[in-house]
């Protein structure tokens, strides 16, 4: 479903490696192609937020050509989730990257990076779709709203390097891309629970001009937040931002 080894096109300064994959595919090409730049001159998070994008850090989007349709190609970013938080794991030596609902990665409640998957129609019939991932290494935005660190703040003795997160990030997004295609979506559920930050807390989900308040209990078989409210009923959260602590 994902290639680890498809080919792979350097940019040393690009808007994006996301919106260089939607004019690839706008002009027929859907990959397999992994994208990544030095810098990104407009990089974009989920909710069309900004992502200030410095030399040093990681910005690579895979994009690739696929027959399942973008509702089910959106659980993917369960996958590019667990995969970045393999990542981190593997950098700092330890067994430290919790997962956000959705696809938030944090390190010591700490945002470490930003994943963004953009899809549409091939001319062919096939879905487009790109997954973009941006993962702080050596420096962390300032803009973001929430608490954020670099991989290399959290590590400092054994600093790690843009090439060698993206050579593991790679490979594991290729591997959960591959347990999603041959067993669904129930491996991924399983592996995020099992890093999920939150769970048994009280949490705010904020759906445009509604908030719903409930403690979050765990992930639906087909990727919402399951939050329990004050009346004991059950709310399924499958677009939003949810907020934890002082925050909410």
């Amino acid at each position: 479903m994902i290639d680890a080894n498809a080919p792979r096109v350097l940019f040393d300064a690009i808007d994006s490696t996301n919106a260089e994959a939607a004019r690839r595919a706008g002009a027929g090409d859907g990959g397999p192609v992994w994208l990544r730049a030095a810098t990104q001159t407009a990089g974009r998070g989920r909710r069309g937020r900004s992502w200030t994008s410095a030399q040093g850090n990681l910005f690579l989007t895979y994009l690739g050509a696929f027959t399942q349709p973008p509702g089910t190609l959106a659980l993917l970013s369960f996958a590019a989730a667990l995969a970045v938080a393999d990542a981190a794991d593997h950098a700092l030596g330890r067994a430290a990257a919790l997962v956000k609902w959705p696809n938030d990665v944090l390190v010591v409640g700490r945002k470490v990076s930003g994943i963004l998957l953009e899809s549409g129609a091939l001319a062919d019939g096939r879905t487009w779709l790109a997954v973009g991932v941006g993962i702080n290494v050596v420096t962390s935005p300032t803009d973001v709203g929430q608490p954020v660190a670099a991989l290399n703040d959290l590590s400092p003795a054994k600093p790690a390097t843009a090439d060698g997160v993206e050579a593991l990030l790679r490979r594991r997004l290729a591997f959960w891309a591959a347990a999603f295609e041959r067993d669904g979506f129930e491996p991924l559920r399983e592996a995020w629970m099992a890093r999920a930050h939150g769970l048994g807390a009280v949490a705010v989900a904020r759906l445009g001009a509604e908030e719903v308040t409930g403690v979050v209990r765990g992930l639906s078989p087909d990727g919402a937040l399951e939050l329990e409210l004050p009346d004991r009923g059950m709310r399924r959260i499958s677009a939003g931002e949810v907020i934890f602590g002082e925050a909410a």
